[in-house]
């Protein structure tokens, strides 16, 4: 039986088999009695069944582990290393009280074994008791006369309790044996600085920036210590005393920048800025932040005039690079360049898609800049597949697809917003909702289309959009033509100048056989269009048939014809000159 590292396993067994096979006579040793073979064999059981119980324990069949370790106690209830292993698989099973009834048996049984302790102190940790882990610690410590293998552990643990002054104590020993290391020293900073020790906090980034030389971080995060905690000068001395030193290090010129700045040196701020951007080996993303840093500024000449030195030396040196576009792109937003915002914008995306601000800024853009729906699309599928549960990026996708007549799948994107949004953005699920009635239309799903609608204008009796598609429609199904009346005719009383929404009134009039009024309106319409469609000018057409003016209704018919979006009639109107529907 395996005693935990205290006696092997294998060897045991091995024995036991050998007993069993070999002749009496190839051991000097006398007959065992009764009550010893009773004993080996019931030994020789735990060991199997403890063997079975690792087996399972591996294979993280723990069910069947529990059982076989359960069985070999039966045969073995003084064996430690079977409560160890229950204790184990109860920490696993985050059932820590359970666990360190196991433990304190092994334990019991084993004193003197290591393992079982720091199975101990690990328990009393779940359980919170960390003044009983760390006293395990301390006593393993104080017998082995070796801290090594336990400091960090226990430097975490006082930690975790907030004991500050034993934290220290272990951090210092700690650094003892691992020496001046950065994680070692930002754990005692932040003690120090909650003591409100600031000189100690210093003196240990001091220590680390001597033990490191030439490392510019090290000194940079000394600085924002001192910077974060009102000694300007002292940070800014620090600064050029290391440029003197290492005067080939970007970034300690870039922490120039910000101290003559808080210091109000515009001047040599600006010159310590341009110096650092100049150089190659500048991070870029620290160059894109200081870039937004200065954009966010209150505009003036000077500003722009470093921010347009500062975007060609940006650009020049990281042409690529997704931080650097995106900021250029804010910064074309903000001089109203709008193509080169959403250019800039585009490639950013493309390098790095995970920007969901950024894919916020472009996708309206390119709506309210008539993009070409086809890259509306793209970036739209792009959005999406990126953060799939974005209820507005699948409605600029829906919308967006809507516009290349891809129905089937704007109906798909826009079910997905609404059903995402859930009502979290009334707007949201107001234009989604009027964007799927459009698509539903195209698909002759007419009915599902005018609930659509009517759920708008259940919470905005005068949405524009909703108020024209759906007279419009109306009047092309001849249903509720005076419901359609209604919503056309309340949409030219308030834009009597906008060419759609007289065309959609002058359709309904003309469905309701008012020719005359729908002439009038068509014309004005017309009127105020430098480019009519084709289907504006075969309707005006059609209402000049119906009043009787057939030669003039042939020559817009004509007009029509060279243009798209007319109806199947068409021809046959002008062949037969006559009004088909």
């Amino acid at each position: 039986m395996n005693k935990w590292y205290l006696r092997p396993l294998v060897w045991t067994f091995s024995l036991a088999l050998l007993a069993c096979t070999l002749p009496e006579s190839a051991f000097a040793q006398k007959k065992l009695s009764r009550k010893e073979r009773k004993a080996q064999e019931k030994e020789m059981m735990a060991d199997r069944l403890f063997i079975e119980g690792q087996k399972y324990l591996i294979l993280e069949d723990f069910k069947k582990a529990y059982f076989y370790f359960n069985k070999a106690l039966e045969f073995d209830t003084e064996e430690p290393a079977i409560y160890y292993k229950l204790s184990e698989m109860m920490i696993r099973a985050n059932q820590p009280d359970k666990a360190l009834e196991y433990g304190q048996k092994a334990l019991a049984l084993a004193p003197d074994n290591k393992y079982y302790h720091l199975q101990i102190a690990e328990i009393y940790n779940k359980q919170n008791k960390g003044r009983e882990a760390a006293e395990i610690l301390e006593t393993l410590m104080e017998r082995e006369g070796n801290y090594q293998q336990y400091i960090l552990e226990l430097a975490s643990i006082y930690l975790n309790l907030q004991d500050f002054d034993k934290a220290l104590i272990a951090l210092n020993k700690a650094e003892e044996y691992y020496g001046v290391v950065e994680q070692l020293t930002a754990q005692k900073q932040r003690i120090y600085l909650r003591k409100n020790n600031l000189e100690m906090a210093v003196a240990e980034g001091r220590k680390l920036i001597e033990a490191h030389p030439g490392n510019p971080n090290y000194v940079l995060a000394l600085v924002e210590i001192l910077f974060n905690n009102n000694q300007t000068n002292q940070a800014l001395e620090l600064v050029l005393n290391s440029m003197s030193t290492y005067p080939n290090q970007p970034e300690l010129k870039m922490a120039a920048h910000t101290l003559y700045l808080e210091k109000g040196e515009t001047e040599k701020a600006r010159q310590y800025l341009l110096d650092g951007f100049k150089h190659p080996d500048l991070d870029a993303a620290t160059k894109a932040r200081a870039f937004e840093g200065i954009l966010s500024q209150v505009k003036n000449t000077a500003r722009d005039q470093l921010l347009a030195t500062l975007a060609k030396t940006m650009e020049s040196q990281h042409p690529n690079n997704p931080e650097i576009t995106a900021a250029l792109g804010k910064w074309k937003l903000e001089e109203k360049k709008l193509q080169e915002a959403i250019s800039y914008f585009k490639k950013s995306l493309l390098a790095a898609p995970e920007n969901e601000e950024l894919f916020q800024r472009l996708l309206p853009l390119m709506f309210e800049n008539q993009q070409p729906f086809e890259e509306i699309v793209e970036m739209g599928s792009t959005a999406t597949a990126v953060y799939p549960e974005k209820a507005e990026f699948w409605f600029f996708l829906g919308t967006a697809q809507l516009g290349t007549k891809d129905h089937e799948a704007a109906k798909t994107a826009l079910t997905k917003a609404i059903s995402l949004n859930a009502g979290n953005n009334p707007q949201l699920a107001l234009m989604a909702n009027a964007q799927l009635g459009d698509a539903l239309h195209a698909l002759g799903e007419t009915d599902a289309a005018f609930t659509a609608y009517e759920k708008v204008l259940s919470e905005n009796k005068n949405n524009e959009h909703i108020l024209n598609n759906y007279a419009y429609f109306l009047s092309l199904e001849k249903k509720e033509l005076e419901k359609a009346y209604n919503m056309s005719y309340k949409l030219v009383s308030r834009f009597p100048e906008n060419p759609t929404y007289l065309d959609t009134h002058a359709w309904v009039l003309f469905q309701l056989s008012r020719y005359k009024e729908a002439k009038t309106y068509m014309e004005k319409a017309l009127e105020n269009l430098e480019e009519p469609s084709g289907e504006m000018l075969e309707h005006y057409g059609d209402i000049l048939f119906k009043l009787g003016e057939k030669e003039k209704a042939l020559d817009y018919w004509n007009k029509a014809k060279e243009l798209e979006d007319t109806s199947e009639f068409l021809t046959l109107k002008i062949q037969n000159k006559k009004y088909y529907e």
